[in-house]
């Protein structure tokens, strides 16, 4: 089976068509890096392991099998000239660090100035899960949500601010805990105008309603 892994929008990189494992294969190097790690993959409580990584696996990348832009297709124009700011904030991010491979755990914001045209609003997490669900570093991953949903939407403006904690940096290395990392990505009239920038700002950081988390 190839993968072809599609390029983001607005980003330069190239997309790239590989051969996967086999689902034996798979099993096979997990079960080598339990033996690199010192254990015996071949005991009673390891014996299993290989098959549920192999499936958590599918699981937490399971990033590669969407596309971002098909996820954006169906939008709407029966807005009654809505044109004021959409904002879904405190997105769940799961992702994982490509250099490490460690979990990067937070939440992402996400806005735009629709421009005559909307989308549902599960779309807009859905576009955040697709780019998590994959190997990442948290400033590409923010650029790519933002170049998407402005090359799809062609909105008048998008913000995307992530807050999330990197596992590779609390569990091993410099073992910091309590540090999270914030990035963002303003484009359209959230980076020329302040003062749409200082209310999505307001917005994201606002006290949370009734229900909310």
């Amino acid at each position: 089976m190839n993968i072809q892994l599609p390029s983001a929008p607005g980003t330069d990189d190239k997309a790239t068509s590989l051969a996967r494992p086999t689902q034996d294969e798979a099993e096979a190097a997990i079960r080598t890096l339990l033996l690199w790690a010192g254990d015996d993959p071949n005991r009673e409580g390891l014996l299993d392991t290989p098959k549920r990584v192999a499936k958590a696996y599918r699981e937490w990348f399971c990033g590669y099998e969407d596309d971002p832009v098909e996820l954006l297709a169906r939008s709407f124009e029966e807005v009654e000239g809505y044109d004021e700011m959409v904002v879904l904030r405190d997105i769940r991010l799961e992702s994982m660090c490509e250099h490490h491979m460690c979990p990067i755990i937070g939440k992402a914001h996400v806005a735009y100035l629709p421009n005559g045209r909307v989308v549902g609003i599960s779309k807009l997490a859905r576009v955040v899960e697709a780019y998590g669900k994959r190997l990442q570093i948290q400033e590409k991953m923010t650029a790519q949500i933002a170049n998407t949903l402005n090359d799809v939407l062609k909105p008048k403006g998008v913000a995307v601010v992530i807050e999330a904690v990197h596992q590779c940096m609390t569990t091993r290395g410099v073992h910091k805990t309590g540090v999270s990392m914030v990035t963002s990505r303003m484009l359209g009239a959230f980076r020329d105008d302040a003062s749409t920038r200082r209310e999505f700002m307001a917005m994201i950081q606002g006290t949370r309603g009734a229900g909310e988390g």
